[in-house]
């Protein structure tokens, strides 16, 4: 609900409340997320993984996809990161866990990553009251509509009112 703050009315932009989740729903997130070498290079070397695949483009050009791949971590988190905003900003307790990834075809340098999320299911949690827990598929799609990740994540999110302030 808008707050009131010196007679103007304020807006904060925040996720969705446990009891506004509903099942079936699908959301499209925006923007998209055009992949660079300099991201893939410094995701990979920040995370300690020296996979020739993601770093040595000579290497890279003689095995089966003849480029480096995206770090496919870097895929997942992007992939996550793009509902934040529309889904859990603030009204998150914690992730839970993920389940079913999977990275049906690789990511490139250039390619645009498009990212949406359908609501799975929800229930009230039964050991922390005023929170829930909700299940969202996680899809990725390239900028020809090719599925690159999907993933399913089960979150802990406040239920309306009930969030610290």
């Amino acid at each position: 609900m808008p707050e009131r703050e010196e007679g103007r009315r304020v807006v904060r932009q925040r996720g969705l409340w446990f009891e506004e989740f509903e099942e079936g729903t699908v959301y499209e997130h925006a923007p998209g997320r055009t992949v660079t070498e300099a991201d893939n290079v410094l995701f990979t070397t920040l995370t300690m993984n020296t996979q020739a695949l993601h770093l040595d483009a000579a290497w890279a050009q003689h095995q089966p996809f003849g480029q480096r791949l995206v770090n496919s971590m870097f895929t997942l988190a992007t992939l996550v990161g793009a509902s934040v905003a529309q889904l859990t900003q603030g009204t998150i307790v914690a992730n839970l866990g993920l389940e079913g990834v999977a990275f049906p075809h690789p990511l490139f340098h250039g390619d645009t990553l498009y990212c949406s999320s359908e609501i799975l299911g929800k229930r009230l949690s039964a050991s922390r009251p005023g929170q829930g827990i909700v299940r969202i598929r996680h899809t990725g799609r390239n900028q020809d509509g090719v599925v690159v990740a999907e993933c399913t994540r089960s979150v802990l999110v406040w239920s309306r009112g009930a969030a610290p302030q």
